[in-house]
């Protein structure tokens, strides 16, 4: 039984996490939760999976969360004090890190100096930080397992493989919503337009950063500090399929790809299993309709 904590627990990919632990609660154990403002799920959350300890943004949240739920035992606070106790609480196995932003930073960082395995989808912390995390990581013996789709899918094509081999590590890119709008236009593209993603379905934020590619920037410098491979070698290579997560190119000119449906549940269920893998009973990809 692993028993987790999941930042971020009412976003896309906290939802989804939940959805994995929902699908099989012989492996998992919700400890902590925590939320920004979206209350009502997270009661809902709080009923099911009877964790111990919840975060919330400030206060006046957590004491209307006490005034609703009064005879929940969970011990409930806030604000980043409330994050680190969330991350840090002596129970926990592994963290998912999914807050969206740089307020995951400081409990990420916290739950690593404590040894917890880190599942992590939230950027910023290696953005930010990368070499102050992935240090404190070595130090503790931390496992960091990647989340997002593009560096699981690198992580995966790593894996049995020398380091010293690799020659480029080959982030795609979907090509967003704007992919084959003129330059010309993309002056008058509305946020509405920006949100809808063509295959991912993701939070408000990250959808934002995906249409201007903003988040290829961002996970270069994140793949840099994962995989300990220099920038130059690594790029980004359109394909807007998304049928190809990612590939590692070797000095022998091989590739090896990760491939799959666009569904968040695989990379994070590969990422709380890890070394194993998880009946998802997903549909398979049908490469020729692809």
């Amino acid at each position: 039984m692993k028993r987790l904590a999941v930042l971020g627990s009412t976003g896309s990919i906290g939802v989804n996490t939940l959805h994995i632990v929902r699908q099989f609660p012989e492996r998992f154990e919700v400890v902590g939760l925590s939320a920004g403002v979206n209350i009502q799920l997270l009661k809902e959350q709080i009923l099911q999976f009877r964790p111990k300890v919840v975060s919330v943004l400030n206060k006046e949240l957590s004491d209307a969360l006490r005034r609703d739920l009064p005879h929940i035992p969970a011990q409930i606070v806030h604000g980043v004090e409330g994050l680190i106790q969330v991350a840090t609480h002596p129970e926990v196995d592994q963290v998912v890190s999914a807050i969206v932003g740089a307020v995951g930073l400081i409990p990420t960082l916290s739950a690593v100096k404590t040894g917890k395995a880190i599942a992590l989808a939230n950027k910023e912390p290696l953005v930010m930080a990368g070499k102050i995390v992935i240090d404190e990581a070595k130090k503790n013996n931390a496992q960091i397992l990647p989340v997002d789709s593009e560096h699981s899918a690198i992580f995966q094509a790593l894996l049995g493989h020398q380091r010293e081999d690799v020659s480029r590590l080959i982030l795609t890119a979907s090509g967003g919503p704007f992919l084959n709008v003129p330059l010309s236009r993309l002056q008058e593209v509305t946020v509405k337009e920006a949100l809808n993603h063509p295959h991912w379905e993701m939070g408000k934020k990250i959808t934002i950063d995906s249409a201007s590619l903003m988040n290829k920037g961002l996970e270069v410098i994140e793949a840099h500090w994962l995989f300990d491979i220099p920038v130059e070698k690594i790029v980004v290579q359109i394909h807007p399929q998304s049928v190809v997560h990612s590939m590692v190119e070797y000095i022998d000119g091989s590739i090896v790809a990760q491939m799959g449906i666009t569904d968040m549940r695989i990379p994070i269920s590969y990422a709380l299993s890890f070394p194993q893998r998880l009946p998802l009973n997903l549909p398979p990809l049908d490469l020729p309709q692809s």
